[in-house]
């Protein structure tokens, strides 16, 4: 079995202590998942290092830099398996400049209060994750 590929995403919010809105990225390509939600992030280049990596998909994606917090782990050594070819690492992060614009791979964002997070159809490999960060913002 060959290595999954590594993803990197942030699950940005408003604030890091009191999380009150998520912000969301629709799919535009692959035909396969437009219109379909996600977290911002992408793939890590060969010898890049992934927070490095998720910097650079949130500067390609979206235009903004964020400042990081926690890691989001997951239950698959820390990750969160998303096929069986790509497993993704997330984290908390704030918007530290910029304004969030569609301007890779996705047709829009949009921010969405907490009791909402799951009122968009987010990718099916995103809805437990969302879940578990929303258990979490709801205590």
């Amino acid at each position: 079995m060959t290595e999954p590929v590594l993803v990197v995403a942030a699950a940005i919010v408003d604030d890091l202590d009191d999380p009150r809105a998520l912000l969301a990225a629709r799919r535009a390509v692959p035909a396969s998942l437009a219109g379909r939600w996600e977290f911002p992030g992408g793939k890590v280049e060969v010898d890049e290092d992934p927070v490095d990596a998720l910097h650079r998909e949130l500067r390609e994606e979206l235009g903004v830099r964020v400042r990081l917090g926690a890691e989001v782990v997951g239950p698959d050594e820390g990750a969160w398996r998303l096929t069986e070819k790509y497993v993704m690492r997330l984290w908390y992060a704030e918007l530290a400049g910029g304004v969030p614009a569609p301007l890779v791979e996705h047709d829009e964002v949009r921010w969405l209060a907490a009791g909402h997070w799951l009122t968009v159809p987010w990718l099916d490999a995103d809805v437990r994750i969302v879940e578990a960060i929303d258990a979490v913002a709801s205590v």
